[in-house]
């Protein structure tokens, strides 16, 4: 919106992707902060008991009952207003990916929402399983579709790219990868927002890694190993604005935390970050800086899958882990909550690190 009019009457400046990033991260995170407070204090008066901590969680979780939940309304709120004004309003690619935030922030919203209206401790208060991952697979099929037709006409429909050299046609699997890749973000992030600060010191330094995948596919010879997609230009204010919204909520959820972000926004921030991640062809690159989420939801996965076999062999179900999925974990081994939060975040950055070092030379 303003770089369409700043454009048009000359000032170029606003052509640059660097500026539409920086003006849209400014914007965002000046939100978060001017309407932090206020956001929480009404939060709190509306929900009165805030989240309900489930019984899943180590007992040192309890003291953590009373603080509100939803903080991802504010969030999304402050990556949808800058990335309008500061993104060109007639980019397909910024719209997809300001789609799939909304569309997976909705499912969220109506899980918080259950969870907050039934004040009840049971991990399941929500959305079943089922209808949730039955709701983001609709998501994935209109957003699959969308983002296929942004693709240049030199790269083939429905396909997958390892590197910029290899494109592998997947046809009717292009929606099942799709899948994958998408509602795997969405659940990875959903999963690792279960400590203080978590989520958005584990955010950050994968979106690093698509600001710079981006950058790698609006410049022609940037990168050997990234596609040439001059369309998705217009992700630079909508990366910006992601990337000054986390920090921004990270000001009010590092602990204590005042507010928690609720599943309206890390489903929301997963959905974004995977669809982000495939309208840049940079699916692979994604997973590896997403690693320490990837380890956190698959910690879950073989909790689940090993209690599941050995109860069916035995008729006693064993763990894996003490506690499930993997912070809470080393929380039953004794490590401090900080401690956790900022280890985690260390493999975050080295995981990101190595994506780096593939998207330049892979």
């Amino acid at each position: 919106m303003l770089t369409d009019f700043f454009l048009s009457r000359g000032a170029t400046f606003f052509a640059s992707g660097w500026t539409q990033f920086a003006a849209a991260f400014g914007c965002s995170f000046l939100i978060m902060l001017i309407f932090g407070r206020p956001f929480i204090a009404a939060m709190r008066k509306l929900q009165k008991k805030g989240q309900p901590i489930s019984e899943n969680v180590p007992a040192s979780h309890r003291q953590k009952a009373g603080t509100p939940t939803m903080g991802g309304l504010l969030v999304l709120l402050a990556i949808l207003v800058p990335a309008v004004l500061f993104m060109p309003m007639h980019n397909a690619p910024g719209w997809i990916a300001l789609a799939s935030l909304v569309m997976f922030g909705l499912i969220g919203f109506i899980d918080d929402y259950k969870k907050v209206a039934s004040q009840s401790k049971k991990a399941s208060n929500g959305l079943s399983p089922a209808m949730r991952l039955i709701l983001e697979g609709l998501c994935v099929i209109v957003l699959a579709y969308l983002v296929n037709k942004t693709m240049p006409p030199y790269i083939p429909a429905y396909s997958l790219a390892i590197g910029a050299g290899i494109i592998l046609p997947l046809g009717i699997l292009y929606y099942v990868f799709a899948y994958f890749v998408i509602c795997g973000s969405a659940n990875a992030t959903n999963i690792t927002d279960g400590l203080d600060g978590m989520l958005a010191k584990l955010y950050m330094p994968v979106l690093i890694v698509l600001v710079v995948a981006l950058y790698g596919a609006t410049r022609i010879g940037f990168m050997d190993t990234v596609m040439f997609l001059p369309s998705a230009s217009g992700l630079y204010a909508v990366l910006g604005a992601a990337f000054g919204a986390v920090l921004g909520f990270l000001w009010y959820n590092s602990k204590p935390a005042s507010i928690f972000m609720g599943d309206v926004g890390s489903l929301a921030l997963g959905g974004f970050m995977g669809t982000v991640a495939m309208l840049l062809k940079s699916e692979i690159i994604m997973g590896v800086a997403a690693g320490m989420m990837v380890l956190i939801l698959m910690s879950s996965f073989v909790q689940t899958m090993y209690f599941k076999i050995t109860r069916h062999a035995t008729g006693t179900g064993r763990r894996v882990f003490l506690r499930a999925p993997l912070h809470h974990h080393f929380e039953e081994l004794g490590w401090s909550e900080t401690k956790i939060v900022e280890r985690f975040f260390i493999m975050s950055v080295l995981f990101s690190g190595l994506a780096l070092v593939m998207l330049k030379f892979a």
